[in-house]
Formats: C-alpha cells, structure tokens, sequence
C-alpha cells in the first residue's frame, strides 16, 4: 500500500527571525514618526524630505476633535474694535494673523480663523494685472473680501499650527459644547500677557475669547523686535498660500528660468501731506526717487548682472514706468503670464501672493523695505518711520561715492 509521508516543516534559522523582527521595528517606527509628525508635536521644515515623499506624500487632512482647546480673536481680522471700519492691505492684516497664530502655537490651542478677507480698495484695481505699455485702468476686482481658503492653505498651516475656520461645522459644534460647560467653556479677556493665559485659570477652558480688545490684533505682539521671542517668521505665511496659487507660481518660475526679482512698492507708499509752513512732508523721503528706474538700476547693477531675466513686482500703474531698465535687463511682469492667471486671480491680493512666491524664488531679491539684516533693498528708508520729513530726490554724493 502506497503511504503519503507528511513533508517536513523546515524551523526558521536564528537569522531569518531577526530579520523578520527588524522588519516589524522597522515599520513601527515608521508608523510612529507618521504619526508624530501629523499631530504637529515634531517640527520639520516644509521642503519636501525623505520621510515626507515615503510618509506623508499625499498630504492627509487633520481630524479635529473635541478634546482640542481654542482660541478665537474675531470673525475678520483686526476686527471686533475700532478696527472695524477700516481696512488694511494684505501686509499689515498678515501681522495680525501671523500674531494670533504666533499666541494659539504659545498656548498649544487650535485657532479659530476667520473664513473671509478683507480686501482694501486701494490694494485692489486691476490695472496691476492688466499691465500696458500704452494705457491704464482705474477698473476694481469686484468684491471687498475673498474666502480665507482662497489665500492660504488651511491644511497646510495646520501642520503648523491647528486651525479651523469659523464658518465650519467644528467650530458651530465647539460653541454650543461651551455653552454646556458653563464657566470652564469660555472665558472673554482683555489686556491679559499670553504668559498669564497659561495659568490654570485660562488653561482649562475650552475657548479663550480675545475679541474684548478694541486694538488691531498685532499689537498682541508689541515684542517683535526681539527676535528670540518671534514663533513664526515673515516668510510663514507666504509659503501658505493655496495651492493652486503655489502651483501657478511654480509654472511661472518655470517658464522664467534661471532669473531675479525686485518688488517695487510704490502707490500708497508715496502719500504726501502738507506741514504748518505748507511743506510737503513724506514718511520715507527718498523712497519716491530709490524706486525710480535709473536709482533702481544703480542700486542693483552690481549684484544682477547685465542680460539676466528681471522679473518686476509693484504697485506702480504708470504705464511703461519700468521701460527704461530695459535697456540692461529682459524685463517679466506677472502681466506676461495671463495664461495662467487669468483662470485664478480674482483679486491682487492673490496675485501678489502669487508674485510674492516668485519674487522668493529668484537668484537674487530686491525688495523695497528690509525685514532682516540679510535683506537686499531698494532703499535705505526703515520700513516704520512715524516722523514725516521732505522728500529727496538728488542721489546723496557720500553714499554715492561710497557705492
């Protein structure tokens, strides 16, 4: 009779069990540093690495739940308060909602951010995009606000700092559970240091209400001047801009190149105002003549060469105010590229979000005011000047001799 002998099972050998376990530990810590980093307890800088292409590519949403805290400073930024009938440009609103941001991240809360822009008219003609040689326009972007999602990318700030806006379902959700909790669900302070918020008192409550103050919010953050206390720099929140306005700004430094950039502020910047004598007085007496074409191609020859591709940023509307500078450089406004713009851009608040990435991503950066020590400006002129002085418009023969 035939017989059907059971095959033998062959043991694991020593090597191929410890392979087998640094495998498994392999894979937990993987798990592990996935998970710290989307909890936003591990910070890592936002170019793409290693870890973020095999863990985090694509980008997972963050799930919020009701065991976060969160602080919420207003339905428009700078506003409740005195705020309220005035509008800023997009520069000084960032201020604010960078120093909100800066105070949720101090305080380890979610931030409750509006869900709307305020869009300053002044900031918001056309004629900006519409660029000609030959005509200008006066024509405004319909709409005094825009939905904060189309700026920023709330998501990606929240790997950041935790964020939701305050037309979301979360946030209607976190208000009526506050309302349950009574004196632990929300506390309204004013005139109160984010270091005393951390005590014990503020800590425990579910949402801490800023909107009590009748200031603009960034001057919560009167200590900026020191930079050792400074969370989030000024570079944070134009690397936040939404992505399709990030995904524009990639194909325009595509088709650029290699390149360099100015941003040349103009417009509003050059606001005069008569004196007692009758005097024209200005804050920054000589930004008028720095950002004029023949003291900007002095200013900047020695460092962008003759023959390079000038990309050119600003709020200037004369027509052909920048023609002169071609006679050195092959001059790009964000006009050349309405192909891509155009499907996007409905205000310039985004546009200059978008130039603002491209302008960063140049060989070498010209902007008007200096942020940093390492900036390279136009001018001389501090960015905060509050005195009012005479304009100048004769190049200054010491510094000129000293170039």
């Amino acid at each position: 009779m035939a017989t059907m002998s059971k095959p033998q099972r062959t043991k694991p050998t020593p090597r191929s069990q410890r392979l087998v376990l640094l495998c498994i530990v392999i894979f937990a810590c993987l798990l592990l540093l996935s998970s710290v980093i989307s909890t936003g307890k591990m910070s890592l800088p936002y170019q793409q690495t290693v870890i973020d292409y095999f863990v985090r590519s694509p980008r997972a949403k963050r799930e919020h739940t009701l065991s976060e805290k969160y602080l919420y400073w207003g339905n428009r930024i700078d506003c409740p308060g005195k705020n309220c009938e005035t509008c800023a440009g997009l520069g000084h609103q960032e201020s604010s909602l960078r120093c909100a941001l800066e105070e949720a991240m101090f305080l380890n809360r979610t931030f409750v951010m509006p869900s709307g822009m305020c869009i300053n008219p002044i900031h918001n003609k056309k004629g900006i995009l519409n660029r000609s040689d030959n005509k200008t326009t006066e024509e405004r972007w319909v709409g005094s606000s825009c939905a904060m999602d189309s700026l920023y990318d709330i998501d990606l700030i929240s790997e950041k700092i935790p964020v939701i806006l305050d037309d979301s379902k979360t946030w209607h959700l976190v208000l009526s559970t506050s309302m349950k909790l009574e004196e632990r669900g929300i506390a309204h302070v004013y005139g109160v240091s984010r270091q005393r918020l951390t005590e014990s008192h503020y800590s425990n409550l579910l949402i801490i209400n800023r909107t009590a103050s009748p200031l603009a919010w960034f001057v919560e953050c009167k200590d900026r001047g020191n930079r050792s206390t400074v969370m989030l720099p000024y570079s944070f929140l134009p690397n936040m801009a939404a992505a399709n306005l990030r995904d524009a700004a990639e194909k325009i430094k595509a088709q650029l190149g290699d390149y360099d950039a100015i941003h040349v502020r103009r417009g509003d910047k050059l606001k005069t105002r008569k004196d007692r004598f009758g005097v024209e007085r200005i804050q920054f007496p000589h930004l008028d003549r720095d950002t004029r074409p023949e003291f900007i191609l002095h200013r900047i020859e020695k460092l962008i060469p003759a023959g390079r591709t000038l990309f050119i940023g600003s709020n200037e509307r004369t027509p052909g105010f920048f023609s002169p500078l071609a006679v050195r450089y092959k001059l790009a406004y964000s006009s050349n590229f309405s192909d891509i713009l155009d499907p996007i851009i409905k205000n310039n608040y985004q546009l200059f979000m978008v130039e603002r990435l491209v302008m960063i991503g140049a060989r070498t950066f010209f902007k008007t005011f200096k942020e940093y020590e390492t900036d390279l400006t136009l001018t001389d002129d501090p960015k905060k000047n509050k005195n009012w002085e005479i304009p100048v418009y004769t190049m200054d023969e010491k510094k000129e001799a000293a170039s």
